[in-house]
């Protein structure tokens, strides 16, 4: 069938042709030093030229990515108010069992999805480099995945770069404790949780968020060309030690207790009449400790997890309290 062939190729390349211009335009917008709403602009945009590239996937692998119901004699497909046919959204596609994403880029995938409904009707500044290297991952993923499926030609190698800054990188950006000081309480919950799910292993895949060491570096004599960044080998001892530390910064400086440990530890800390009932639930009532927004706790897969400064308030609260928890 000739042609339906060309109608099949021709859609391919209009939804491949889409795709590279919102990746491209995501990029250019977010490395904009004059635009002020990066994040928001770049995951809507990462989003749809994701979702283009995938339709133009299951378009030439003959896969039906339209939503449809199956009749006894054939398919009725859903469409919208004006006629149109309503295609699948992006994580439809990644869930779909024929997707060729693998599972760190889906895990990027997934985060972006949900960080976008989070921040929709929101403004939120600081994201643009807390977040950064999410965003980069997901555009390095995006040209690692078009070329793969569609061929070297449609890379955008070219393009993707790193930008010029004015300023230096501070302590502050590399532990992102200022920026998450004034991440709205709503988006710190959703990435504790995203994160709080993901095991090690795919916690740290550059897949999922790309992560670079950067170092001051001196040429040795002059008219020698010097590197801005300077990348080391994944087994090397450095890197092993590098990944040895955050694992600890990860697991040991933000450590996640139950209610019954939590009132174990303030127990321990002079306490003896402190239990979860009614003492410990009083407590988180009265303070709204669950508010995402006062940072003492994280809500994983329908569990409420509290942080240790949940632990150091309800030990101030018992001190404030007098003999009556001694």
């Amino acid at each position: 069938m000739p042609g339906r062939n060309r109608t099949i190729g021709s859609v391919k390349a209009e939804l491949i042709t889409k795709s590279r211009a919102a990746a491209l335009s995501a990029v250019k917008i977010f490395n904009d030093p004059l635009i002020k709403f990066k994040s928001e602009t770049y995951i809507v945009l990462m989003i749809i030229a994701w979702t283009y590239l995938m339709h133009a996937y299951y378009r030439s692998q003959g896969i039906e990515y339209r939503y449809h119901r199956k009749g006894l004699k054939r398919k009725t497909f859903d469409k919208t108010k004006k006629g149109a046919y309503k295609h699948w959204e992006l994580e439809r596609c990644l869930n779909c069992e024929q997707s060729p994403i693998d599972k760190d880029t889906a895990n990027n995938l997934h985060f972006l999805i949900g960080l976008r409904h989070e921040i929709e009707h929101q403004m939120t500044r600081s994201l643009d480099s807390y977040l950064s290297g999410r965003y980069q991952a997901c555009a390095l993923n995006f040209n690692d995945y078009i070329k793969k499926l569609f061929g070297e030609k449609h890379g955008l190698d070219e393009h993707l770069t790193y930008s010029l800054q004015f300023v230096q990188i501070a302590q502050e950006q590399i532990q992102g404790g200022a920026p998450q000081a004034q991440i709205p309480g709503n988006i710190r919950a959703y990435i504790a949780e995203f994160d709080g799910i993901l095991d090690h292993d795919d916690y740290n895949s550059s897949k999922y968020s790309y992560r670079l060491l950067f170092k001051k570096k001196m040429v040795n004599r002059p008219g020698q060309a010097d590197s801005v960044i300077e990348f080391i080998k994944p087994d090397s001892e450095l890197a092993k030690a590098i990944d040895k530390e955050y694992w600890v910064k990860k697991e040991v400086e933000r450590p996640k207790y139950r209610p019954s440990e939590v009132a174990q530890l303030v127990r321990e800390a002079g306490f003896p009449k402190f239990r979860v009932q009614p003492e410990h639930v009083n407590f988180w009532k009265s303070e709204d400790a669950k508010n995402p927004g006062k940072g003492y706790g994280v809500e994983v897969s329908g569990t409420w997890f509290w942080y240790e400064s949940w632990v150091e308030r309800c030990i101030k609260l018992c001190e404030a309290g007098g003999d009556r928890y001694r």
